[in-house]
C-alpha cells in the first residue's frame, strides 16, 4: 500500500507566482490531512518568520498527518526544526557532482562526512530522520549505492529518491528503484518533478518497483514546471490496483 508524502507547503510554494501566507498554509494543512494523506512536508523551518510560525502552529492542531520539516545538512538548520518539535526531520543531501561541485563547492567526501554528523545529531535528539537524495537522478549508480548504504548504516529508515530536474522516465525509474530494493533494505520515497511531463507516469513506475512512499503537490505546484499533481497520481494509483 503506498503513502502519500505531501509537499505543497514546502515544493509547491516555490513555485513562481505562489506565496502562502501564515493562514493560507494553516488552512491548506486541514484540507490535507482531510484527505488521508500520511505525511505534510509543513516547510523550511530555518527561514523563520512566518514560516517557522505556521509550523508550530500545525504541530498543535492535531492533524492525522505526520508533519515533517526540510532543512539542509545544517545543524542550524535542524534546531529550528527540534524547535518546530515536528515529527520528522528531513535532511536533503545533494548527490550530483554537478550539486556537489556548483551548488556546494565542495567534494563527495565532505558530503558524506556532512550527512552523517546532521543525522547522527538528528537521531540523538530522538527524531524520526529521513535523508533525501537529492538530485539522484544525475549521480552515478555507484555513488548512489555507496550514499544509501551510508544513510541504512545510520539506522535511517527512508531514503527520499528526487529527480529534481525532472529528467527520468518510468521505464529508468522501474529499473533504478528495483535495483535499489534488490541490493538495499530501506524504504524508498519518490519525489518526481514535471519538466517534461513525466511526474505522474514516473511516480506510478516508482511505485509498481517498490517504492512505499510517492510524493505530490496539490495542482501539480511546484517549482518550474511543477510536481507530481496529487489529484491525477491517486487516478493513476488506483487504476493501476485494479
Amino acid at each position: 500500500m503506498y503513502k502519500i508524502v505531501d509537499t505543497t507547503l514546502r515544493d509547491g510554494e516555490q513555485m513562481a507566482g505562489v506565496e502562502l501566507g501564515f493562514n493560507d498554509k494553516i488552512e491548506f494543512a486541514k484540507i490535507i490531512a482531510s484527505k488521508n494523506v500520511y505525511q505534510i512536508e509543513a516547510g523550511t523551518p530555518a527561514m523563520g518568520g512566518d514560516e517557522k510560525k505556521s509550523i508550530e502552529q500545525l504541530m498543535g492542531l492535531g492533524l492525522k498527518s505526520k508533519i515533517s520539516a526540510w532543512n539542509r545538512m545544517n545543524i542550524n538548520d535542524i534546531n529550528h526544526s527540534i524547535d518546530c518539535g515536528v515529527d520528522i526531520i528531513h535532511i536533503s543531501v545533494p548527490i550530483s557532482d554537478i550539486q556537489i561541485k556548483w551548488k556546494l563547492g565542495k567534494d563527495r567526501n565532505w558530503v558524506i562526512n556532512e550527512m552523517k554528523r546532521s543525522v547522527y545529531y538528528a537521531k540523538e535528539k530522538g527524531y524520526q530522520v529521513v535523508v533525501g537524495l537529492e538530485d539522484a537522478s544525475r549521480t552515478s549508480d555507484e555513488f548512489l549505492m555507496q550514499v544509501i548504504k551510508e544513510v541504512k548504516d545510520l539506522g535511517v529508515k527512508r531514503i527520499r529518491y528526487a529527480d529534481t530536474v525532472g529528467i527520468l522516465y518510468p521505464d529508468k525509474i522501474f529499473k533504478l528503484i528495483t535495483q535499489i530494493k534488490k541490493n538495499m533494505d530501506i524504504s524508498i520515497e519518490f519525489h518526481a518533478h514535471n519538466d517534461f511531463g513525466m511526474s505522474v507516469a514516473n511516480s506510478v513506475a516508482a511505485f509498481m518497483a517498490g517504492a512505499e512512499f510517492v510524493d505530490s503537490t496539490f495542482g501539480g505546484i511546484g517549482e518550474r514546471a511543477g510536481n507530481c499533481d496529487y489529484v491525477k497520481l491517486i487516478t493513476a494509483l488506483n487504476r493501476y490496483k485494479k
